[in-house]
């Protein structure tokens, strides 16, 4: 049997779908039909089931993919794992948002670059992180969101703990976090919100989580950048909602 047609077999089985297989192996969308197919006479069994959205693997496929994985997966990795020391220096591509990536994940991978390591890092939201890397364009995502599939693996780095910020005069007026805590979200309904997208995504999940209820206001300013909504935040321009790790500096401050 043609290891090539196992290779690529395994690819849609891990994607769950036929293009973006195709994107990952650098193959046309009819290339893998095509090899799919011939497997598929080869067994005389189907191995996918199409869906609305890309396959599901048959219970022969699922068989297949449990016997074949692992032997393919350790030819892969003596074939691209090389021979010579140069090997072992390479680029890494890292991905992620740009507030983590910039001030946790760079500073934390900076000591390896004195030995060899090289880094070309992109910025993105999360489910263009996890389609980059699906397709090949990425060594590693950052993201807050879990991949769907088998394609990608993804390992828990650490938990974001998000904090309600607001400059000093803002705390004053509310009558400082006691008052907050007693009224809850009505103590802010007159508080300007600031944040990275119309849709409010912090600020709304800590709404539901702290207050059991949903916001009411609207932004006030929006930034796509986490540090651009703390600047506009300690400058007194209202209220966010931001990971501990970006403020805490801001907050040791008083700002």
């Amino acid at each position: 049997m043609d290891l090539a047609l196992l290779r690529t077999f395994l690819a849609v089985h891990r994607a769950g779908s036929f293009t973006r297989a195709a994107a990952l192996l650098g193959l046309s969308q009819p290339a893998v039909t095509g090899q799919i197919r011939s497997l598929e006479r080869q067994l005389g069994r189907p191995l996918f089931l199409r869906q609305a959205r890309g396959v599901t693997p048959t219970t022969v496929g699922e068989e297949l993919a449990h016997k074949v994985a692992p032997h393919l997966d350790a030819l892969l990795e003596i074939t691209e794992s090389g021979l010579d020391e140069d090997s072992a220096k390479r680029t890494l591509h890292l991905t992620g948002p740009p507030e983590f990536t910039s001030l946790r994940a760079l500073p934390a991978l900076a000591p390896l670059v004195e030995h060899g390591l090289t880094l070309r890092i992109a910025f993105g939201p999360a489910e263009e992180s996890l389609d980059g890397l699906a397709a090949g364009h990425h060594d590693i995502a950052i993201s807050t969101h879990r991949p769907r599939g088998e394609l990608l693996t993804a390992t828990p780095l650490c938990d974001e703990e998000h904090v309600l910020v607001a400059a000093p005069r803002w705390a004053a007026r509310l009558g400082g976090p006691a008052v907050v805590r007693a009224k809850g979200a009505r103590s802010l309904e007159r508080v300007p919100v600031i944040s990275v997208h119309e849709s409010m995504p912090l600020l709304t999940r800590y709404w539901s989580t702290v207050f059991d209820t949903p916001p009411t206001a609207s932004g006030a300013v929006i930034a796509p950048d986490l540090r651009a909504v703390l600047q506009c935040v300690t400058a007194g321009a209202g209220m966010a909602v931001l990971p501990r790790y970006l403020c805490t500096d801001a907050l040791d401050a008083g700002e």
